[in-house]
């Protein structure tokens, strides 16, 4: 890998096809990434108590404050062996607590939700994706120093040349690409094969990324913060322009799963000849992975971390329909509760009293055996009131960035009390459409009230076609 020397004050003219940054008059709006994008967290104070509306949450006072204490048990490391149990009607919050225990845990902490009912493939069985899930949500935080280009994307202009294997067509003989600090800027002249990795790596103008001097391996760090104001419907990290020579030696971090470790060893790489092409074509998506496979790869991580170049990072798994599970995975379940490197496991179910799938004579709370229900503590969680759904619906109106009347807050309220809070959500944005439509930039009454016209809840649903078969 070759770079030129061309390096100039952190003031220079920006390169021809980088574009201008956007004004910052709109930087303060938040993007939406998920249904729970608001949660931040579980907003409690220092003494334990919730606060009202706290983080993006909204009621659950009690629930909240009962995670509270069971984070501070994960903290002291404290809750080993056990697991916390969400349980409550559909739409009371409980996808959103387990979210807000893996926010209150850091940032960088895995969080790896999944529905009961996935362990039923048809390719791998049914403990193989409970082990699977667990293993995706125990981090590996590991720490290199390397010698890097380091900076924000100025300049990225393919070169061309003649094919020479060959008479037609045209490849890529080298890419120039611009990096800018603080510091200054430096224009480096890289291997078409670093090019593949940029463009694999979905690199654009105003990206700050890495690029390791001795392997050319690339990183995106994520969106320069001087393009804040370019958002969209996706997930964006923002970052500051870095500091220091845009070639310096850096002591990197990067964050993997047990499970990206055992996925890379457990799929050899095939030969180059067509038969091994073919071969990999036709191969299951999924590869089981053996427990000798995974001992191998705790063997190695706990060498890592035994010389300090490595740290394991337990998440949170959150299976949500807990009672979908049968007694083969409940019990190979408390097995995996046991084992010294368990992430925290957070279950959620919205049954009673139910029959253990799997057998046709024990009756259990929540559909979950007692050996399993004697590890967990439970949490209710409660139904949310209608003031509580107005307060929901204006907060997840302003992350969505849509601008809505006082008596839209009043009528989507009442229509998720009366059928549920999920319901009246799902009717934001269509009734933004309806709203730009007719020429309005807010959404008015009216267009709730032909949403209602337009669609029909759970329970109205099943009326309509209770009264048709009658």
């Amino acid at each position: 890998m070759k770079a030129t020397t061309s390096t100039s004050t952190s003031t220079a003219t920006p390169a021809h096809n980088a574009p201008l940054p956007p004004s910052a008059s709109n930087a303060g709006r938040t993007s939406r990434i998920a249904p729970h994008s608001h949660i931040k967290g579980l907003g409690i104070n220092a003494e334990g108590y919730a606060i009202t509306d706290g983080a993006g949450f909204i009621g659950q006072t009690t629930a909240r404050e009962a995670c509270g204490v069971v984070v501070d048990l994960i903290k002291s490391r404290k809750f080993s062996g056990r697991a916390l149990l969400l349980v409550g009607a559909p739409g009371t919050g409980k996808t959103a607590l387990a979210l807000a225990v893996s926010h209150e845990l850091g940032a960088k902490v895995p969080f790896c939700p999944m529905v009961g009912s996935e362990v039923y493939s048809a390719e791998v069985k049914k403990t193989e994706v409970l082990a699977e899930s667990f293993r995706r949500a125990i981090g590996l935080r590991i720490k290199e120093t390397k010698e890097v280009y380091e900076g924000e994307v100025t300049e990225l202009t393919p070169t061309e040349a003649e094919n020479p294997l060959s008479g037609y067509g045209k490849t890529v003989s080298h890419v120039i690409v611009g990096l800018k600090t603080v510091k200054g800027t430096k224009q480096l002249r890289l291997d078409p094969t670093i090019y593949e990795a940029i463009l694999k790596e979905k690199i654009v103008v105003g990206d700050v990324v890495y690029i390791e001097a001795n392997t050319g391996a690339v990183k995106r760090v994520g969106r320069s913060d001087a393009y804040a104001a370019s958002y969209d419907l996706e997930s964006e990290t923002y970052v500051p322009l870095p500091k220091g020579d845009v070639h310096k030696r850096k002591e990197l971090v990067q964050d993997v799963t047990l499970g990206d470790l055992d996925a890379a060893n457990a799929r050899p790489q095939g030969g180059q000849d067509i038969m091994s092409v073919m071969g990999s074509l036709v191969k299951s998506g999924r590869t089981e992975v053996t427990e000798k496979l995974r001992r191998e790869v705790n063997k190695v991580v706990k060498g890592y971390v035994d010389q300090g170049v490595a740290e394991v990072v337990p998440g949170v798994v959150f299976i949500d329909e807990v009672h979908m599970l049968d007694i083969e995975c409940f019990t190979y379940l408390n097995a995996l509760l046991e084992s010294p490197m368990a992430p925290t496991v957070i279950l959620a179910t919205n049954r009673g009293n139910s029959l253990v799938r799997g057998t046709t004579d024990i009756v259990s709370p929540h559909g979950i055996p007692v050996d399993l229900l004697d590890r967990c503590l439970i949490v209710k969680t409660d139904a949310y009131t209608q003031e509580q759904i107005g307060k929901v619906v204006q907060l997840r109106a302003n992350v969505e960035g849509l601008k809505i009347s006082p008596s839209v807050v009043e009528n989507l309220a009442s229509v998720g009390e009366r059928s549920s809070l999920r319901y009246a959500l799902q009717l934001l944005t269509p009734a933004s459409i309806l709203a730009s439509l007719a020429g309005r930039t807010q959404i008015e009454a009216e267009d709730i009230s032909e949403m209602n016209e337009l669609f029909l809840d759970a329970k109205a649903s099943a009326s309509v076609i209770g009264q048709s078969v009658a």
